[in-house]
């Protein structure tokens, strides 16, 4: 058979194959029938290639963004049985405390690759692992890291997952800037129950590609030892050269039903039996012995990784389950407990806190769009690893001109475009807040961020997932609400969608002075924020205000009144904010006017102490009424609040169609002064 491939440990090689499988034979057969792991995913038959891998990930800034059936890998990384098996029985002590499923793995950079947060969404490892890769050249050629010129990153997927939107996206991003990624693809024929052939084009992706540019692609087996090993070194060797992206494709069996609950009834007798005969686990017993070890010390490792797993369940069956106290912790930021990858704050780099006292440098009058793109501006000079990315926002500067003149001022590597794809957009935002940058990605509109919804909801929910070990500050900027004219696809708000989201903080600026502040804020801070600027406050008059300088800093959380009143409290935000105004200006009456400037957090305790002081309460907002987040103040009034009230809260919203495109039925849909008006009478003759 020939001299063993010298790049690699051989007998770590056996060790981990081995433990793998035992591990996978020990939980179907005994931990999942028993009922101590009630989910559990398979890698039997996947091993090789993946053990093979992770020993070449030594770089100090290589990482993997893994799927499901990557535990082998995982393993190779650093990951111990105990914490493998306490994992999948849910208990704390594993790597997420049993926050979430047992195989969906994330692991701090112990002996070799960074593991980055999975998500059990098929096809959402790719673009994070693209964006960490364009993050490696960023703090190459930026940040003067040159110790990280050749780390690269590694993502990992089944045959199934290449008809995912993130597989393309992500395949854009890397090709198009030739970045050090390697796409690993695990093809075992199947996807749950659907052969390949049903998924890609002649059953495979690897020729399907062949003339994709700035792609170089090596394909075969991932169960013959000689041959698995020649691949993946030298896919990894042109990645790690700098040549740019690579896809490897190792053909693999898949030894066990998609998951624990999958009998794999789909599969005739004779489908099953050529599997087992490409199971690589006797391949590379015959590959190793004698060239290695005798069949005796075969055998004796195979009884010492057998004991070995025995002793990591009792261990693992003796953790004991997290309290259910814990559930809520870790959802946000805690400035005595940083996470330990993602952000800045894990590798030591703080900016300054600023000041919650505005101290305008001129008197001349800003709109909201000078004031965000001149806060974005000092940022970017502030924080040499922020950068702004998204559709159309370098030379043209944005669709509404808020990033108009960054890249000439910071450079295209800081401020660049994007390729058309919000799930590149944000899944590449994570990557690179993972790899200790701030990304500032920009939705045009916040329709368009449907596509990336997946990204944002996960995004939010890293931290508690993980249990603080990984987190993904960001900040989300994205246009929205009517402005002149509306439609159903540029003037939708509906920032409830956003709140209801763990993790994420949400602000609603109504105004320049309160942009800057809440935008700084969050550039400055540890956790993602959506920031949502309002199109028909971008350039309203009203909305004008002094720059407050390059310090000012509003906190999340801290609501603005508007103007004191004693008989009527008005709670709104974003476009609204004026319209309240002026609609109070003509009511007989005293209206003490809240703009919460924030969703997530909201600041209750300035709406109940004002409600408390008026007795009545009005809330108003464009968003749909029907569950907007009006709902939420009105329902914390009504428990904390309620025998202050002399009059029923009451609710103005948008009726339950979306924002049409006539401005003489959009007078339906947005509330205008005259029904704020009426409402805020009625309530004060109650």
């Amino acid at each position: 058979m020939g001299a063993l491939h010298p790049a690699f440990d051989w007998y770590e090689v056996a060790r981990l194959v081995l433990t793998s499988r035992y591990v996978d034979e020990l939980e179907e057969q005994e931990l999942v029938p028993q009922g101590y792991i009630n989910y559990q995913f398979s890698a039997r038959g996947h091993e090789l290639g993946q053990v093979l891998l992770s020993q070449l990930m030594t770089r100090p800034f290589d990482a993997a963004s893994a799927y499901y059936r990557s535990r082998p890998f995982v393993f190779g990384s650093g990951l111990t049985i105990e914490e493998a098996l306490a994992s999948d029985m849910a208990r704390a002590g594993g790597f997420n405390d049993g926050r979430d499923i047992g195989v969906v793995f994330n692991l701090p950079r112990r002996e070799r690759a960074t593991i980055l947060p999975m998500a059990a969404d098929v096809g959402a490892q790719f673009t994070p692992a693209v964006g960490w890769a364009q993050a490696i050249r960023y703090r190459v050629e930026q940040l003067g890291e040159a110790q990280l010129a050749d780390s690269i990153a590694v993502v990992f997927s089944g045959d199934g997952a290449v008809a995912s939107n993130g597989f393309w996206s992500a395949l854009t991003i890397a090709t198009t800037l030739e970045l050090p990624v390697l796409f690993v693809v695990e093809d075992n024929g199947y996807a749950i129950s659907v052969q390949t052939p049903t998924q890609t084009p002649g059953a495979d992706i690897a020729a399907n590609l062949g003339s994709f540019r700035n792609l170089a692609i090596w394909d075969g087996s991932g169960t013959n030892p000689s041959e698995t090993a020649d691949l993946v070194v030298q896919a990894v060797d042109h990645v790690r050269a700098g040549k740019g992206a690579a896809l490897l494709r190792l053909t693999v069996p898949r030894l066990s039903g998609h998951s624990s609950v999958d009998n794999q009834a789909y599969k005739s007798a004779e489908t099953v039996a050529a599997e087992w005969e490409r199971d690589p686990i006797p391949a590379l017993r015959r590959y190793l012995v004698p060239a290695l070890m005798s069949e005796d010390e075969w055998a004796g490792m195979q009884g010492d990784i057998k004991t070995e797993v025995l002793a990591a369940r009792d261990a693992a069956l003796a953790h004991p389950f997290a309290e259910s106290t814990t559930v809520t912790k870790r959802v946000f930021a805690n400035k005595s407990e940083p996470q330990l990858v993602g952000g800045m704050l894990p590798e030591g780099v703080e900016l300054p806190n600023g000041i919650a006292t505005p101290n305008p440098p001129d008197p001349r009058r800003l709109n909201m769009l000078e004031a965000i793109r001149r806060t974005l501006d000092v940022e970017l000079g502030v924080n040499p690893r922020c950068v702004v990315f998204g559709e159309d926002v370098g030379m043209k500067g944005g669709v509404h001109a808020a990033t108009l003149g960054l890249q000439a001022a910071h450079g295209e590597q800081r401020v660049f475009d994007t390729s058309l794809s919000e799930e590149g957009i944000i899944g590449r935002a994570v990557g690179m807040a993972y790899a200790g940058l701030m990304p500032v990605p920009e939705i045009q509109y916040r329709k368009y961020a449907d596509p990336a919804t997946e990204h944002i909801n996960n995004c939010g929910t890293i931290r508690w997932r993980t249990n603080n070990r990984f987190a993904a500050p960001m900040v989300v900027r994205m246009a929205g609400g009517y402005r002149r004219i509306g439609d159903p696809w540029h003037s939708v708000t509906s920032e409830a969608t956003y709140v209801h989201q763990p993790g994420w903080m949400v602000a609603v600026p109504s105004n320049a002075e309160d942009a800057v502040g809440l935008l700084r804020a969050a550039l400055r801070g540890n956790n993602p924020v959506i920031f949502l600027e309002h199109r028909a406050m971008l350039d309203a008059s009203w909305a004008r205000r002094a720059y407050p300088g390059d310090d000012y800093i509003v906190p999340f959380g801290k609501a603005q009144i508007v103007q004191e009143g004693s008989d009527l409290t008005v709670v709104t935000w974003g476009g609204m904010v004026e319209r309240c105004e002026q609609a109070a200006t003509d009511v007989e009456g005293s209206i003490e006017l809240i703009d919460l400037r924030t969703l997530s957090p909201w600041d209750k305790d300035c709406v109940l102490e004002s409600v408390k002081k008026t007795g009545k309460c009005l809330i108003v907002h464009e968003e749909i009424l029907v569950s907007g987040f009006g709902a939420e103040i009105a329902a914390t009034i009504a428990k904390e609040a309620f025998v202050y009230l002399d009059a029923p809260i009451d609710r103005l919203g948008a009726p339950s169609v979306p924002v049409p495109f006539s401005t003489v039925l959009m007078e339906g849909v947005i509330p205008q002064m005259a029904d704020i008006r009426e409402r805020m009478c009625e309530l004060l003759k109650f």
